[in-house]
């Protein structure tokens, strides 16, 4: 049924929008590593709704709870898994589409694969879904600080606002500083703008986030469908909304001569470096030891303020009236899912490089 991610490190993701729960099962953590539970409900905090008067407000505290697999602040080796409790719902703000299919919505296509939808938020296909996954990939990243390897995010464009600098100009610094989550202030106000006035017309706008992946160790990834940035690219196009995923020079390499766009290589000590990293730290599949960066495109969010037109399940024509908590832009809250998702392909990947489990951490090593 495809609600499972990752062959070693795996995560499988459960409940619905408008259910009890929703939650996740990681599966395949090694045994012995340190579970923060502050750090958990951090990244859920970074991700939850009615967090800013940007974004949707559903009132949902997100509290983690672990339920199994970590036994005196230590993962067990056992599956563990996290239950977040939804508080919020307003499931009557769904009544007026139970028979009327959302334009742009998986409604349609819900139904016609199953013959049987919860139309109740979206059900499953709601974004909701990803805060099992913010979940999962706190723990991936709890791993991935014992290697000293980084992922960061950050939105680079809302509408037609776009970051001009290069990711290697900017202070990470300053993500967290604004509701938007954009490292340039000055622009972060503009887009922070941007979106309200969008909001205020009763519509929605997409955007796009960046996200960089650093000392990531040379050599993980497989040939030839596993390749590095196929699972990433996976992992992004997963999300909700996510309608592109470009890595290194991306699109714009098409521009390029090859002479200009090949990464040659140097020694830098005993390191092997390139040059320049149009490739985006993956080359031929495999990681080669430079940071790993790409850009995720989100379309405007699906539901209006404004009617719309449809058909019911009748196939009649129908007016869709836009109604409930939504957000006007989903880039701000999608940050924190973008990392996540990244984080799960990149132990996953290191897992399957290594076949040894946490005793690598008692005398740390270099990658």
């Amino acid at each position: 049924m495809s609600n499972s991610f990752g062959k070693i490190f795996k995560i499988t993701t459960f409940g619905e929008s408008h259910g009890t729960a929703i939650g996740v099962v990681v599966d395949g953590c090694p045994a012995g590593l340190t579970i923060d539970e502050a750090f958990i409900q951090s990244e859920l905090d970074r991700r939850r709704p009615g967090q800013s008067n940007i974004v949707t407000q559903r009132k949902e505290a997100d509290q983690v709870q672990i339920v199994s697999g970590v036994f005196e602040g230590k993962s067990t080796g056992m599956p563990i898994a996290m239950l977040i409790w939804n508080e919020d719902q307003k499931s009557k703000d769904y009544a007026h589409i139970a028979d009327k299919f959302r334009p742009s919505h998986a409604d349609f296509t819900y139904q016609q694969k199953y013959g049987f939808r919860d139309y109740r938020g979206g059900g499953r296909s709601s974004a909701r879904e990803t805060a099992a996954r913010v979940a999962g990939g706190a723990i991936a990243k709890l791993f991935l600080q014992q290697l000293g390897i980084q992922v960061v995010g950050y939105v680079s464009q809302v509408g037609s606002l776009k970051l001009p600098q290069a990711y290697q100009d900017l202070n990470f610094d300053l993500i967290e500083h604004t509701a938007i989550r954009c490292p340039d202030l000055a622009l972060a106000e503009q887009m922070i703008d941007l979106i309200k006035e969008v909001r205020k017309q009763g519509d929605s706008i997409g955007g796009v986030v960046s996200c960089v992946i650093r000392n990531v160790p040379a050599g993980l990834g497989e040939p030839v469908f596993d390749r590095l940035h196929a699972d990433l690219g996976k992992a992004m196009l997963s999300i909700n909304a996510v309608k592109g995923f470009e890595y290194g020079s991306g699109f714009a390499g098409v521009e390029m001569l090859g002479s200009q766009h090949n990464d040659s290589f140097y020694m830098d000590n005993e390191q092997v470096r390139t040059k320049t990293n149009y490739s985006g730290g993956v080359q031929g599949g495999i990681s080669n030891g430079e940071d790993i960066y790409f850009r995720v495109a989100f379309k405007p969010v699906a539901t209006l303020m404004q009617d719309q037109d449809s058909i019911n399940e009748q196939g009649e024509a129908v007016v869709v009236t836009g109604k409930g908590r939504h957000d006007p832009c989903v880039v701000p809250r999608a940050v924190p899912i973008v990392e996540a998702m990244a984080a799960l392909v990149i132990v996953d990947f290191y897992l399957r490089n290594q076949g040894k489990m946490m005793r690598d951490f008692a005398e740390p090593k270099h990658l």
